[in-house]
């Protein structure tokens, strides 16, 4: 089994960066994670929809080229699907068993995620209809893939 997580721009902050490190660790007993990541492309302040699209399309094209073959892939989008943490457990499960021993997680950059992306992935998974940072969405998604692993294999973790 194997994790990928695919994000735009770098973790800057020590703090995320420690518990990313943190909850690495953690999954290491589980599964084999790997961080893929693209630089984000620069964009004037109060940019016009045209803008908006030529970045994100831009960004788009650099996860297209970091998301490994074969792989199930979950983008991170507000209109995916809300699930609880028993239901994200059951499907990282049936994704391991059914279709395919690696999933990527792909995390957009300030702007969301290109059409292009969304239009070929496996699922869409939406965490809240609150917007959150996505260096801090690195966070939040390998907290809640850990608490899957933990609930999968009945082993007790904080509620």
């Amino acid at each position: 089994m194997k994790i990928s997580i695919i994000s735009i721009g770098s973790i800057k902050e020590k703090y995320l960066r420690d518990a990313i490190n943190e909850y690495s660790k953690r999954l290491s007993k589980y599964t084999k994670i790997e961080f893929l990541s693209a630089s984000d492309e620069p964009i004037c302040d109060n940019p016009s929809q045209k803008e908006i699209e030529i970045v994100k399309n831009k960004e788009g094209e650099k996860i297209l080229k970091l998301i490994p073959q074969n792989s199930y892939k979950i983008a991170l989008d507000l209109r995916g699907e809300m699930l609880s943490s028993e239901e994200l457990a059951s499907k990282i499960s049936n994704v391991f068993s059914y279709n395919s021993s690696h999933i990527s997680f792909i995390i957009g950059g300030s702007l969301g995620i290109a059409k292009k992306v969304i239009d070929t992935v496996d699922y869409k998974l939406c965490f809240s209809k609150m917007t959150f940072p996505h260096q801090l969405m690195q966070v939040i998604l390998l907290e809640q893939i850990y608490r899957a692993f933990k609930i999968n294999n009945n082993e007790t973790y904080h509620k």
